[in-house]
């Protein structure tokens, strides 16, 4: 089968705009791919993890998952505290985590007082966990702040912190913080009064009340742990109380949730998979976290990074130029998206609320700022058949994306690549077949001159396509073209030898009939007869001129002779020959030796001024001007008289070409003279031309001969 030019052109075209889609399709659904192996792979991983933290209660049973309900605001949470805070009272370490805090207003106050004031008690309180030790503050807003009194034996007779906890033994105990003045606070126990130096913390009086800030050991706490702030305004009013829970009775008592050391052990291994773990207990509570997310973009980006020192001069090229242009379509994952996870107390979701009930899960978000893609997947623990918590494990699909934006890389390089080999590749094809369209032309345009002779032959292509077809086309028809104008060329020769015997033959009989005694009516057809005969050997005589003139040309060797004395002695000449028509000449006497035949040039010239007499009004002169300079000579042949047609042209010259009207037929004419008159001038490189004068009243015949 074979496939033409247009059709390879169509192919190679379609191909390279089918490339980039195709390529652009395949990465989309390598991306497709990837993410769904990514969220398989994370829920892989909380598997494993989950798998660790089966079946074993003694890490969840400090941590309150056995309530039924957890209450914000009695129930506390132990934030991890990313740094030691300094007890001052001035609460500056804890500005970020200040939006956290618990607000404690009127319904939290003992006893009921519908109409209680902000501004008379109330505080807003967190816990958090740095170390081994419980961090809690207290910014408490009180109109009369009472100390306690510098020799008081009473600690309870003023205003106070009350401490309840439960310690590891199950037992309750009560511990109060009564200020004497700002500073360094003393915590007592409540029943014994006995100091405990393991609670330190500091009192500060501000302008609307006061801030506390203490510490204790977490050994001191178990899973138990409630606040109150006691209000003793004057002896004659009664002290309010306002707690964060019941601290007499332990089954009303507060939870505090610790991050478990334990789980954060087990967790912080997994911190290397790329990925960001939380565990939570079964009231969504974080007991652990581990990782940024950030940072967690899976392993999906590992090793993607490149060293530069280790770079190639090729990837360095790219990356300098080529990836500048890249980027201008692609989006780098960003790493400064905004985290609302950053530091909660409990996780919602989908995903974890089934990884709850029982069904690992999986979701999908995008971040607050829409910069990036979390997948978010959670597996139950599982404790005695019941579901004691949960693992999530979170990524960004930045490794994806990253991997991703690799592949467009490399799918870009290749195109551009291919784009630049497949345009090179046309570039040469088209400039492989212009080459040959041009070569072709050349040939055919060297094959036939402006006359339309056949000069050679073309020789035929073999390549087979539509080049090769034309070619061998263009080959047959000048070939069949050059046989017929060789008949053509030829045919006047043998007409006019063919035609000499019978035309011989009349004319010898109307001779000897013209010998005779006829009457006058038979020597009236006799004298028609003789003058056709006559007209016809004249034009007989015509052809064998221009054949002659052919024949002589092509045996004729050239010799130097001086064209002005030949000029001049022929327009003495025209003189003589043609009394009744006036000359006006302007010859150059300027010597001009050329190399030709001097009888060929004066042949020349006896056809224009012929057809220039011819042709020219009754009364009007022939204007003949001879003109040598340094680069050429000119000979100018005007008469006044009828305009050359417009779409004549070069055709003028050509054989057998008469734009003589009826008028000027009654003598045999074959268009034969300006033909000859072509004939001479191309034998002796000159260029003559015809055209009608700029007044439209005549005609100029231009002879040129280039100065050799």
């Amino acid at each position: 089968m074979r496939f033409g030019l247009r059709s390879q052109i169509i192919l190679l075209s379609c191909f390279l705009a089918l490339l980039p889609w195709l390529g652009y399709e395949y990465v989309w659904e390598m991306e497709k791919y990837l993410r769904q192996g990514q969220e398989k792979t994370l829920v892989g991983t909380t598997r494993a993890l989950a798998t660790a933290l089966h079946e074993r209660p003694k890490l969840f049973d400090h941590q309150a998952s056995f309530l039924d309900q957890v209450v914000k605001g009695r129930d506390l949470y132990a934030y991890n505290l990313p740094s030691r805070i300094q007890l001052d009272g001035k609460l500056h370490d804890w500005k970020t985590y200040q939006p956290l805090f618990w607000h404690y207003d009127k319904s939290y106050l003992t006893p009921i007082n519908l109409n209680h004031e902000p501004a008379d008690l109330s505080f807003t309180h967190m816990v958090g966990k740095y170390d081994n030790y419980l961090y809690a503050v207290f910014k408490v807003k009180d109109d009369n702040t009472q100390y306690r009194g510098a020799n008081s034996l009473s600690i309870t007779n003023n205003d106070y912190l009350k401490i309840a906890l439960k310690n590891p033994d199950n037992q309750i105990f009560n511990y109060i913080i009564a200020p004497k003045k700002d500073g360094w606070i003393t915590a007592y126990e409540a029943t014994s009064l006995t100091p405990i130096s393991k609670i330190q913390g500091h009192f500060l009086k501000t302008s609307d009340g006061y801030n506390i800030e203490i510490r204790m050991p977490l050994n001191m706490i178990g899973n138990k742990l409630g606040f109150a702030i006691v209000d003793k305004d004057n002896k004659n009013t009664p002290i309010k109380t306002m707690s964060t829970s019941n601290l007499q009775d332990l089954a009303q008592l507060g939870s505090v949730l610790l991050p478990s050391p334990e789980i954060e052990r087990i967790i912080k291994g997994m911190g290397h998979s790329g990925s960001r773990i939380w565990v939570v207990d079964n009231h969504h509570r974080v007991l652990a976290q581990s990782g940024k997310i950030q940072d967690a973009d899976g392993v999906w980006s590992q090793n993607l990074s490149d060293d530069p020192s280790k770079l190639s001069q090729w990837r360095q090229f790219e990356k300098q130029y080529l990836h500048p242009l890249y980027y201008k379509i692609l989006t780098k994952p960003p790493a400064d998206f905004l985290d609302t996870l950053f530091d909660v107390t409990s996780l919602q979701g989908k995903n974890i609320k089934g990884a709850l009930a029982g069904k690992p899960q999986s979701s999908w978000r995008l971040t607050p700022d829409k910069k990036a893609v979390i997948l978010s997947a959670a597996y139950p623990i599982w404790i005695d058949d019941k579901v004691m918590g949960a693992v999530i494990a979170e990524e960004t699909t930045n490794g994806v994306r990253t991997l991703r934006n690799k592949a467009l890389e490399k799918l870009f390089t290749v195109i551009l690549a291919v784009m630049l080999i497949g345009t090179l590749s046309l570039f040469f094809f088209a400039s492989r077949i212009s080459s040959r369209i041009r070569t072709l032309r050349d040939a055919a345009e060297a094959a036939i001159d402006p006359q339309g002779r056949v000069l050679r032959d073309i020789k035929g292509s073999n390549t087979q396509d539509e080049i090769g077809d034309l070619s061998r086309s263009f080959a047959n028809i000048v070939g069949r073209l050059g046989g017929y104008t060789h008949y053509l060329e030829n045919m006047s020769s043998r007409l006019s030898h063919e035609l000499r015997t019978p035309v011989a033959v009349v004319r010898s009989s109307l001779e000897s009939l013209q010998l005779q005694n006829l009457d006058e009516e038979s020597q009236k057809y006799i004298e028609r007869a003789t003058d056709g005969v006559h007209r016809l050997n004249k034009i007989i005589t015509t052809m064998s001129e221009a054949t002659r003139l052919e024949q002589s040309i092509q045996s004729a060797e050239t010799e130097p002779f001086n064209l002005t004395k030949v000029v001049s002695g022929c327009m003495q000449g025209y003189q003589m020959a043609y009394p009744e028509k006036s000359f006006e000449l302007s010859l150059s006497d300027e010597k001009k030796t050329m190399q030709g035949v001097p009888e060929f040039i004066a042949q020349l010239l006896d056809k224009l001024i012929a057809n220039a007499v011819e042709f020219s009004e009754q009364d009007s002169p022939i204007y003949v001007e001879y003109r040598v300079d340094n680069q050429s000579t000119h000979i100018k042949v005007i008469n006044k008289g009828p305009l050359l047609p417009p779409e004549i042209g070069e055709h003028i010259f050509d054989s057998m070409v008469s734009v003589r009207s009826q008028s000027l037929q009654k003598k045999p004419h074959l268009g034969l003279g300006l033909y000859i008159a072509r004939l001479v001038a191309d034998f002796h490189n000159a260029q003559i031309s015809a055209k009608n004068l700029d007044s439209n009243d005549g005609v100029e015949f231009k002879l040129v001969f280039k100065s050799s």
